[in-house]
């Protein structure tokens, strides 16, 4: 049977099915199950020759690629809120690259906790490791937002109970709620256009950060993703001879 007469006869038997389907009214879904299956090491029991087979011809080079060592930590970093070592090197990278890309001062940086998905650790840092820590494609967004917006952000990210910020201080109850915050030391004012340097993933107004959405311009740079701009300070600090560090300096504090 050539192509044509098979999908011809394919196409004649959907319509059936379909045209059966309509004459049985009062179907309707009651019910929807589903499980999750673990992957881990119990699949390796018996693997698949083929596979095997098929991943060793790209384990070398991808080995390589990541065991390369672009850097050095200073010390353990890891994430939690309301702030930590990470989040605060992680925004002000983000709010540095963000000046260097558009040529402006950024007011803000702003990661989410949740995009920051491993731990640096002390010592040499390799490819591998960054991409743990950055496995996304999230790309860099410098958003306008007048200054009630801005409360706005700080009222969410309150609720969070923190989220990586760079360039601002944040006071929060215990409860989520903001209960003072400053710019570059001083006061918000309402009527003034501030620069936040995040990702699209945020400035789309996901992880409850819904203030971004009300940006006055958004201006995302072609090919500035998080992960690259990172790579970039690592190599840049360690050509200088520096090694990556970072400090909690009350950039978002609550008050218990």
């Amino acid at each position: 049977m050539n192509k044509m007469k098979t999908k011809n006869l394919w196409g004649a038997l959907l319509c059936i099915a379909l045209s059966l389907v309509s004459c049985r009214p009062g179907y309707e879904v009651v019910k929807v199950e589903g499980s999750r299956v673990a992957m881990d090491s119990v699949w390796d029991e018996k693997p698949s020759e083929e596979m095997v087979e098929l991943v060793a011809s790209y384990r070398t080079k991808i080995d390589s690629i990541m065991s390369r060592v672009v850097g050095t930590a200073d010390m353990s970093m890891g994430v939690e809120r309301p702030e930590s070592l990470l989040s605060n090197l992680v925004a002000d990278v983000l709010r540095e690259a963000a000046g260097q890309v558009t040529g402006q001062a950024i007011d803000m940086g702003l990661v989410n906790m949740g995009g920051l998905r491993s731990v640096l650790t002390q010592g040499a840092i390799t490819c591998g490791e960054i991409y743990e820590i950055l496995p996304f494609e999230n790309s860099l967004c410098v958003l306008t937002l007048k200054g009630t917006h801005m409360k706005q952000l700080f009222e969410n990210i309150a609720a969070r109970g923190g989220e990586g910020v760079s360039g601002v201080r944040l006071s929060l109850s215990s409860d989520g709620r903001l209960l003072d915050a400053a710019i570059g030391g001083k006061a918000v004012e309402e009527d003034r256009l501030y620069t936040v340097a995040t990702i699209d993933y945020l400035a789309d107004g996901n992880d409850g950060l819904t203030a971004l959405i009300q940006a006055e311009k958004r201006e995302c740079p072609p090919g500035a993703t998080l992960r690259n701009l990172f790579f970039d300070y690592v190599e840049k600090q360690t050509a200088a001879g520096h090694a990556l560090t970072s400090r909690i300096e009350g950039r978002i504090t609550i008050d218990r």
